[in-house]
């Protein structure tokens, strides 16, 4: 996912569900290996302080990130104890580039969802209100790449509809790639 959004050294990178950090530190790495010595010191502070941004609410999967985005180059990273879809998260229009795994089949309870989110699509199911949640961080112009299950494409109810048609209506939607099962 990382090589086919190419981020590059201006990007802001989130990911809103990040667990150990996984896509935050294959970016880094990505942009390791495409940019010169000179243009990463260049950016340096942009690197280090501003580039990678997570969300976790596990205070364990909390730790992990941090010390895996530590030890894999970046200073201080920017790793927020909330839950991304509640009410606790304000962000919007912060990112140039959103990378997700997010969760599957959960649920939020109602009063606790960002009101925002409920505009998008009215629903607690959690991929669908990560994908609204993904489109508000998102800077005009940004891009994003998430991994969701087949139900958001496929599904009848008005949640599913309604997100699909804002993907589709009021952002451009490249490419959806299948993956074999399992």
């Amino acid at each position: 996912i990382v090589q086919l959004m190419k981020p590059t050294l201006e990007d802001s990178v989130c990911d809103p569900s990040c667990g150990t950090a996984g896509f935050l530190v294959a970016t880094k790495e990505y942009i390791d290996q495409n940019n010169e010595v000179t243009e990463l010191e260049k950016h340096k502070n942009h690197i280090h302080q501003k580039m990678f941004n997570g969300m976790e609410f596990d205070a364990t999967m909390l730790r992990i990130a941090s010390m895996n985005l530590y030890l894999h180059g970046i200073e201080e990273p920017n790793i927020t104890d909330v839950d991304a879809v509640s009410k606790d998260n304000t962000i919007s229009d912060a990112y140039t580039l959103v990378l997700a795994n997010p969760p599957f089949k959960g649920a939020i309870d109602k009063d606790s969802i960002a009101t925002g989110l409920r505009n998008v699509t009215k629903t607690t199911k959690t991929e669908l209100l990560f994908l609204a949640l993904m489109l508000r961080h998102l800077k005009t112009g940004g891009r994003c790449a998430a991994i969701v299950p087949d139900g958001v494409l496929f599904g009848s109810s008005n949640a599913h509809k309604s997100i699909r048609k804002e993907i589709i209506a009021n952002n451009k939607l490249e490419a959806v790639i299948s993956m074999p099962s399992g």
